[in-house]
């Protein structure tokens, strides 16, 4: 049998994915391994449900979004924990980060599964087996994005020629796999944007918003040509998503209890990890970090129902506040006893506790949440992006003000080329992006791509890293060696081939 070493194809069914049509609950409950799986349509169904079950696990979903968000100044950690994720907040990473271990390890345990699939079905196959196929090539081509982000540096910096991660696809030999060398950025984007192109091409089913369809690969594309500096492209794709027809931008009351929705019910919601009422991860659950609540949702201490050690930064509720109409103060649920405002006082200066509640109350349930990955609000954010650097400054303020009437503002709170003032059109998606996307792993990466420093200057256990420790300043350059994480020291020990981040 061959062996992928990390990236051996195991897939467990211990957890569950709703299907599309008939929204029936699978549970693969055996090992489908190399010599026996993949004999007929039905296999391809089953095994691809289990790939998808993959995004699931905690190792993954958990660690990949303190990765991602926990490096941003819209949060501040309240007391150091004996969980790694301090280290990715303080950027203090180790090279034995647990976080980033079980995210390497997941994502490519995705990506092995889905090159079973990928190698298997011909192009040429039933619409079935396409759309089949299609989706395998948007999860490796998710999980090639979200590696790279991780581990390798912004494109834009020596235009995607610094160190990439290994580029695991379907065809390779043993050999080869067992010695694979890190990639380029430069070589990981193109081949995300093939994989994506291809799936594409390939689906033709609208299937519910827990699983990839033509639009999702359209908006993933547009957000990896962003990212890449193509503008052009961001905006051809970002339209075709937005002109789709599938998918509306929530209003008024379900904007406001937009993360409470289940995903299937929300229109808004492009791709989502979808977790059901039996899914719920009470402690474990990425909400537990940001969230205590009695069984209403009202606001409690630490430890009522989570460790509620992660909050909305001052920086971030400050600004949100300059509009106290804005329903996305919604998200943030400050914790008050008798309208007094509470404060972590494991730290000097202590930390204010502003709950965010975008992981939690899903369905009632208060751990309850399904990641959104990509959502309409984040392509007519993109379209924005891409037009101001275009110099396009009307059609970018166009989609901002679109975002900020969604939210209930209206007449000098939306923007016009004359009232800019000394901002930039750019200026202003950058923080429409801050204010609409938070607490979603978009933020630390915005500013780092775009040749932005991130600048705490509010209490949180950043200010460990000081002298004194009252000191809470800290500001991260985008050429900092710390804006990426170290390559898991275990792969190295198991792969010669691969180098380390410096």
């Amino acid at each position: 049998m061959r062996q992928y070493s990390i990236f051996k194809f195991l897939l467990m069914g211990s957890l569950t994915l709703g299907t599309v049509s008939c929204e029936k609950y699978y549970e693969p409950t055996t090992s489908i391994d190399e010599e026996s799986a993949l004999t007929n349509a039905g296999d391809v169904e089953t095994a691809t449900i289990g790939t998808y079950a993959v995004l699931l696990n905690a190792a993954y979903v958990r660690s990949v979004h303190f990765l991602m968000e926990y490096p941003s100044d819209e949060v501040a950690q309240g007391q150091s924990s004996g969980d790694d994720l301090t280290r990715a907040y303080r950027y203090t990473h180790i090279n034995t980060s647990g976080h980033a271990t079980n995210f390497w390890g997941q994502a490519y345990k995705v990506i092995a599964a889905a090159n079973k699939i990928i190698a298997y079905v011909p192009d040429e196959s039933s619409i079935t087996l396409r759309q089949l196929k299609g989706e395998n090539l948007y999860l490796r081509a998710m999980m090639h994005f979200n590696l790279v982000r991780v581990f390798g540096r912004p494109y834009p910096q020596e235009n995607g020629n610094n160190p990439g991660v290994p580029l695991l696809l379907d065809g390779l030999s043993d050999d080869q796999i067992n010695k694979i060398t890190r990639s380029s950025v430069k070589d990981v984007y193109e081949s995300v944007i093939q994989d994506l192109l291809k799936a594409a091409d390939l689906m033709s089913e609208n299937k519910s918003n827990s699983f990839a369809s033509k639009e999702v690969a359209q908006a993933l594309l547009s957000r990896v040509y962003l990212y890449k500096g193509e503008n052009d492209n961001a905006i051809k794709y970002a339209d075709l998503v937005i002109k789709s027809g599938r998918y509306k931008l929530v209003q008024g009351g379900e904007y406001s209890s937009y993360f409470k929705t289940a995903p299937a019910s929300n229109p808004e919601t492009i791709f989502a990890i979808r977790h059901t009422k039996v899914q719920d991860r009470a402690f474990s659950a990425i909400g537990s970090m940001y969230f205590s609540a009695d069984a209403s949702g009202t606001p409690q201490g630490q430890g009522v129902s989570g460790w509620a050690e992660i909050y909305a930064s001052k920086k971030y509720v400050d600004f949100l506040s300059k509009n106290p109409g804005d329903l996305r103060n919604n998200f943030v649920s400050p914790y008050t006893i008798n309208g007094a405002l509470q404060y972590n006082v494991k730290l000097s200066p202590s930390t204010p506790m502003y709950y965010v509640n975008k992981y939690s109350m899903q369905e009632g349930v208060i751990n309850l949440s399904s990641p959104v990955y990509l959502r309409l609000a984040e392509m007519h954010l993109i379209r924005a992006e891409a037009n101001a650097k275009l110099g396009k400054t009307a059609l970018a303020l166009e989609d901002v003000n679109l975002i900020r009437q969604r939210a209930g503002l209206t007449g000098d709170k939306l923007y016009t080329v004359a009232n800019l003032g000394t901002k930039k059109a750019l200026d202003v998606v950058m923080e429409e992006r801050m204010l609409e996307l938070a607490f979603e792993g978009h933020r630390s990466y915005d500013l780092f791509r775009n040749n932005l420093p991130m600048e705490r200057n509010y209490p949180g256990t950043h200010s460990l890293n000081n002298t004194p420790t009252t000191n809470v300043n800290q500001k991260v350059l985008p050429t900092d060696p710390r804006v990426i994480f170290f390559i898991p020291q275990a792969e190295i020990d198991r792969n010669a081939k691969l180098t380390q981040n410096p």
